[in-house]
C-alpha cells in the first residue's frame, strides 16, 4: 500500500495536524516506510505462537478476597467539611 500526498494531507488534517506543503512530500516518505514495516511484518509465520504479555513465562499473585479495613467512619467522615447522618454532605448543582 502506498500513500499519495493527498492522502497524507488528509490525514493531517483529520488529526489536526499543520503540516506545510513543504513538509507533505517528507512525511509521505515516512508514512510510506511505515507502511512498509507493517507489510514486512505481515508476512511473518505466527502460526503456532500463542498470544503473551511477556516473555518470560507469568502467572498474577493471588490473594484472599477479604475485607481488610473498614469500620471507620468517623475517621474518613473527620475530614469533610460537612457531614450529616454519616454522608458527606455536598452543595445542590442543579438548578
Amino acid at each position: 500500500m502506498s500513500l499519495d500526498t493527498a492522502t497524507v494531507r488528509r490525514i493531517a488534517s483529520l488529526a489536526r495536524i499543520k503540516v506545510s506543503d513543504d513538509a507533505l512530500d517528507h512525511w509521505t516518505q515516512e508514512m510510506n516506510s511505515i507502511l512498509g514495516w507493517i507489510e514486512q511484518l505481515q508476512q511473518v509465520n505466527t502460526d503456532g505462537v500463542e498470544p503473551m504479555s511477556s516473555v518470560a513465562n507469568m502467572t498474577l499473585r493471588q490473594r484472599e478476597d477479604a475485607i481488610t479495613d473498614g469500620g471507620i467512619q468517623d475517621k474518613v467522615l473527620a475530614n469533610a467539611p460537612d457531614a450529616t447522618a454519616g454522608f458527606y454532605t455536598v452543595p445542590k448543582v442543579v438548578e
